[in-house]
């Protein structure tokens, strides 16, 4: 019957995307039904977003699950979570700059952690999980991570906990 083959015709790709998502949260060791949820609407599984524009950097499988799934990286394990160099961090989707190395902190969350953006850099987005609040890069939209206040942790009373995937650093360009 039509109703039986629109099905089966659907039932396919949703596999495919709820099968990708797990394996993706399994691999980086998170919760798999917030990544399930945030996958299913991202494009993931053969759609495609807006995260595939031809004018961003190519990116690895983890770095995608990241920034365009709205992953996280596990703590302590990003590559600028004990990184305190001088520099700037920059999307590494777009290349725009986010980050001063003056405004890292080591928060001892397992993330690197800024108590300020460059001006006009982060987007900050109420978070579907309802509790916090997303940031994400003003110029591509690509996931960052999450932005706390009221933890005292600096004078400006603000942590901005950012996947190192979802950076680079670029050594002495202030």
């Amino acid at each position: 019957n039509a109703l039986g083959n629109g099905i089966a015709a659907i039932k396919p790709p949703l596999v495919e995307i709820l099968e990708q998502a797990w394996r993706q949260a399994r691999v980086v060791g998170n919760e798999p039904l917030h990544h399930l949820r945030s996958l299913a609407h991202s494009g993931v599984g053969g759609q495609l977003s807006d995260m595939d524009n031809p004018d961003y950097n190519p990116l690895s499988a983890e770095e995608r699950f990241v920034i365009e799934g709205k992953g996280t990286e596990p703590a302590f394990s990003g590559e600028y979570d004990d990184f305190y160099e001088a520099g700037i961090y920059a999307c590494r989707r777009c290349n725009a700059q986010l980050y001063r190395s003056e405004d890292k902190f080591d928060a001892h969350c397992g993330w690197p952690a800024f108590d300020k953006e460059i001006p006009g850099a982060v987007k900050h987005l109420p978070d579907p999980d309802g509790m916090r609040t997303e940031i994400e890069c003003v110029n591509c939209g690509g996931h960052l991570g999450h932005v706390f206040t009221g933890e005292n942790k600096t004078p400006a009373n603000v942590r901005h906990c950012v996947n190192s995937l979802s950076m680079k650093f670029v050594k002495g360009s202030q």
